[in-house]
């Protein structure tokens, strides 16, 4: 499958300047109005992000509702097998050992040759993973008989039974020809998929999650189970592999039956139980420092992101219109329309803005938006104070309080310091030396404090040493030796992928198209619904009411699993090797990804993430505990009643984080986003008030400011004073004014190619099996040669004269050759 079947349509319905087309006349203002009105009520949201949501709402989320009849069927199974074996006892009365004879009758049973019955007793199996329910008063009471029974099915060795059963589900291609043909599927097509599905998926996210009150075999259950899944024990590859696999196949079409969701929800579990989540991220980036040498890390960035502060949203240009209309008619307020905090950190007022009736006599010409009042923080001492000191705009003491710090510290690279020096002897010496950061000779003495202060502030990541000794080894790959690498999960994943890399990324990316809510539906898209629609459709409103609300939590639930997978996925290469990283990146950037996460962005991003696509009395475990309350067309469309939906904006900032991950420090990738007019679609992101989305939306802007032109940066004073105070600062980055706007020509098929030919040297030197052919010693004895044992096969001396004949009578041997010159 070539990069180019990845086609995902260019966002097409925005006009010159970026922003979407909206009808004209009257119900333009209308509309804006509407958005501004939107943008000032806007709540700060009180989201906490992490590697998941609570245990509770992940595991409800591997149920649709169109399933929740299955409960009772699993029940059922359950208690017509156990009753023969419990005499009358409840499965919470039993000992743990009989509860272990019971398991192993049920694991004696998966191996039976009926389809049926198998089928049975893994419903039997799902019922006990899931808590015995029907013997539980409440929820924490399901949430504590399924932490226990899921424990105790990975002891007794049922998740391998499992996985035998899924691969012969796969491999099942009676099931693929028939589901190919059909013209309609449904849930009914995928039953014993969703059944092994649900188990392992119950298996994997309950002994994942850590609890305080954990016994000790419980603890090195999890770390046997963690191992086993990272490790190549499962026909010669982990776990995951084989879950990729069903994704390709179920994408190239010839396994529609698949249930989707629930396949990338357990591989995207797999992969953060395997290698590990932000935190153990962020530790082992640490420990990865120590190992290399290198400094640490000048804060916690884990940390520093939760202790932001939201930022209230630009103003719509709704909203500048009509203050620039107040102007005309000579209105002596400047009141703004927005009822919000200002942009900034300070929360002091803007002192340009002052209540006396002098502010009022300025220039005439001054009919900008209020937006501009906010100057650059950068700017602002310039203005307040000019070299002739005009009268103070308030007294003194009501100046602008700066904050105590930024939340960053600075960063700068070694090129950043070798670029610094080679302009600076150009200016002052007419000469350069190359990469030499040390000799200061001949330039004056600011140049001395500026190169000390770069210095102090320099930053040099894991990802350049890598690239050093990688250089290092292609150069000399005879003295150097060979390169110990560590066996780590992350690695034994990435040499599995390796081979299927592209197919695996373009199918990912397929499915994301597929969930966003901006596709519309084609003919020839991926039905992602196999798993969701009922046999029978719905004939009534409320029975159509609620598959609506099903299919659009179903797409969701899609697309925050594969967005969490895509970027741990790009985390963990990263750390591990940066060319790792660089290839998958690559694979997404040649897929579409880039125009695929913009036009996921190209919607009204509020109603989104404020979207209330769930029924709460029919998630689990609350629908196996609690009576069922009659649904109403009024209940549905109430939906809950939280602020906002942890999965919509949990997938936003994920997806936001990708995007930064694919353009950070690649020239032709940020000019795709100028080209692409990302920059009004991620201004309306901002509406968000949420910290974390809204940095690495800011970081998004930042990196293609100074593309954007002059009047772009003038007014938009609001969020380039955003990006001052959450982004980090690069001292030589001149991203806030232009003025060195890089000369390259935007060359990027040059640049994705020698990019390219680093990583298909690295893949080659490390993972080649015939690596350093060139190099090999040749033996040139004769006696030697001539003296090594060949290993013929068994039937060679039967044809050993016939091959005399054909391979030495009868080629004529040129003998004067010899005698030749060469």
């Amino acid at each position: 499958m070539q990069a180019e079947d990845m086609e995902v349509p260019i966002i097409n319905n925005l006009n010159d300047n970026g922003d979407r087309q909206r009808p004209k006349g009257k119900d333009v203002f209308k509309d804006q109005q509407k958005e501004s009105e939107s943008s000032m009520e806007s709540p700060n949201l009180e989201f906490e992000y992490g590697d998941t949501d609570t245990l509770t709402a992940e595991l409800s989320e591997l149920y649709s509702y169109t399933e929740e009849p299955e409960f009772a069927l699993n029940r059922d199974y359950f208690e017509e097998d156990f009753r023969s074996h419990a005499r009358g006892k409840r499965w919470i009365e039993l000992t743990l050992d009989e509860q272990r004879a019971y398991v192993m009758s049920l694991l004696d049973a998966l191996e039976v040759t009926d389809r049926d019955k198998r089928l049975k007793v893994a419903r039997a199996i799902l019922y006990l993973a899931q808590g015995v329910f029907d013997e539980c008063d409440t929820e924490v009471d399901v949430l504590h008989w399924s932490r226990h029974n899921v424990f105790l099915l990975y002891d007794m060795g049922i998740f391998t039974a499992l996985l035998e059963l899924l691969s012969m589900e796969i491999d099942n291609n009676q099931a693929c020809s028939s589901a190919v043909r059909k013209p309609a599927i449904s849930l009914a097509d995928s039953t014993e998929l969703r059944v092994l599905l649900s188990i392992m998926y119950l298996m994997v996210e309950t002994v994942r999650v850590q609890t305080e009150d954990d016994r000790p075999e419980w603890r090195a259950a999890r770390e046997a189970f963690k191992n086993e899944l990272g490790s190549p024990l499962y026909n010669g590859e982990p776990f995951a592999l084989l879950l990729f696999t069903m994704v390709t196949k179920f994408c190239s079409m010839n396994a529609p039956h698949f249930p989707m969701k629930k396949v990338l929800l357990l591989l995207w579990k797999t992969i953060l139980f395997t290698l590990g989540g932000f935190e153990e991220l962020q530790e082992m980036k640490v420990r990865g420092r120590e190992r290399l040498n290198l400094p640490p890390l000048p804060e916690d960035s884990i940390k520093v992101v939760r202790a932001m502060r939201a930022a209230s949203p630009p103003a719509s240009a709704m909203e500048l219109i009509e203050q620039q209309q107040q102007q005309k008619r000579g209105r002596r307020s400047r009141r703004p329309l927005v009822k919000q905090d200002s942009l900034d950190t300070y929360n002091e007022r803007d002192p340009f803005k002052n209540d006396d009736a002098r502010d009022e006599e300025e220039d005439p010409e001054d009919t900008d938006s209020g937006i501009e009042g906010e100057v650059d923080p950068l700017d602002r001492d310039v203005i307040i104070q000019p070299p002739p000191p005009p009268p103070p705009l308030r007294p003194p003491t009501e100046r602008v309080n700066f904050p105590k710090g930024l939340p960053w510290a600075p960063k700068v690279r070694e090129k950043d310091i070798e670029h610094f020096l080679e302009t600076s002897r150009n200016k002052f010496i007419g000469f350069t030396l190359g990469n030499d950061i040390e000799t200061l000779v001949g330039l004056p003495r600011p140049i001395h404090e500026s190169v000390k202060t770069l210095k102090q502030h320099k930053y040099v990541s894991i990802a350049e040493v890598q690239i050093k000794r990688e250089d290092e080894l292609q150069q000399c790959p005879l003295t150097l030796g060979e390169e110990e690498v560590e066996e780590t999960p992350t690695e034994m994943l990435y040499l599995g992928m390796l081979p299927n890399l592209s197919q695996y990324v373009i199918a990912l990316l397929k499915l994301l198209l597929a969930a966003a809510p901006t596709s519309k539906a084609k003919t020839d898209s991926i039905n992602i619904l196999a798993d969701v629609l009922p046999e029978e459709m719905p004939i009534t409103v409320l029975q159509s009411m609620k598959l609506g609300i099903d299919v659009n939590r179903h797409k969701e639930i899609i697309v925050k699993a594969i967005s969490a997978l895509l970027l741990l996925l790009l985390k963990h290469f990263k750390l591990n090797h940066v060319y790792q990283f660089e290839i998958v990146s690559q694979h997404l950037v040649f897929a579409n990804c880039i125009p695929l996460i913009l036009k996921f962005f190209n919607q009204n991003i509020m109603s989104y993430i404020s979207a209330k696509n769930s029924i709460c009395v029919l998630d689990f475990p609350h629908c196996v505990v609690h009576e069922m309350p009659e649904l109403t067309a009024e209940s549905l469309e109430a939906g809950d009643s939280n602020q906002f939906c942890w999965r919509n904006l949990f997938s936003c900032i994920n997806l936001l984080r990708i995007l930064n991950k694919l353009t950070k420090w690649k020239h032709s990738r940020t000019m795709m986003l100028v080209v692409f007019k990302s920059a009004p679609i991620l201004k309306r992101a901002l509406k968000v008030k949420q910290a974390m989305m809204q940095l690495y939306v800011l970081k998004l802007l930042k990196i293609q400011t100074k593309y954007l032109g002059r009047q772009w940066r003038k007014s938009n004073m609001k969020t380039m004073s955003a990006i001052y105070q959450k982004v980090r600062h690069r001292l030589n980055d001149d991203w806030a004014y232009g003025n060195d706007i890089d000369a390259r020509p935007w060359d990027f098929q040059a640049e994705e190619c020698a990019l390219r030919e680093s990583i298909e040297k690295f893949n080659s030197r490390r993972y080649d099996k015939n690596k350093n052919g060139d190099f090999t010693p040749v033996d040139n004895c004769l006696q030697s040669v001539l003296g090594q044992r060949v290993e013929l096969p068994e039937d060679f001396h039967y044809s050993y004269e016939m091959w005399l004949e054909r391979e030495v009578f009868s080629q004529p041997i040129q003998w004067e050759g010899l005698l030749q010159n060469p």
